[in-house]
């Protein structure tokens, strides 16, 4: 399942408001976690005035609760057109780092806190992502 940044952010930091409904979600999540290099550095930086929350994180990495898709120059221009395509929203870099992978590895399930955008975008042709938490 795709991750983006903010239940990321959210998991670590019993301050977010959206920390609990994360939780809850994150309870009944039973694929591996899988995230993108932008969107790691989002939560990164949004977790940037603590150290133990950036620690965490790092952690997850670490220990394997949380993967990285690659991204390499293929999937660049794909990720462009996205990004054009939805620059009305618009769309960030690291949300069509998402929606790239998501149609390259054929995943449409997503934990994101972002439903307004996610539920927009579209990883492929007709297919909509199924969002946690619902």
């Amino acid at each position: 399942m795709l991750v983006d940044a903010g239940p990321l952010v959210a998991l670590l930091d019993r301050g977010d408001p959206a920390h609990e409904v994360s939780v809850a979600a994150f309870k009944t999540v039973r694929d591996p976690l899988i995230t993108v290099w932008p969107a790691f550095t989002e939560a990164m930086y949004l977790l940037g005035g603590s150290w133990p929350g950036q620690k965490a994180l790092w952690s997850r990495l670490e220990t394997d609760a949380l993967r990285l898709a690659p991204l390499d120059e293929r999937d660049a221009p794909r990720m462009r057109e996205l990004m054009e395509k939805y620059r009305d929203l618009p769309m960030d870099l690291a949300d069509a780092a998402l929606v790239r992978v998501a149609e390259r590895e054929g995943l449409t399930q997503i934990f994101t806190l972002d439903r307004k955008h996610f539920s927009i975008y579209r990883p492929g042709r007709r297919r909509r992502f199924s969002i946690i938490p619902a």
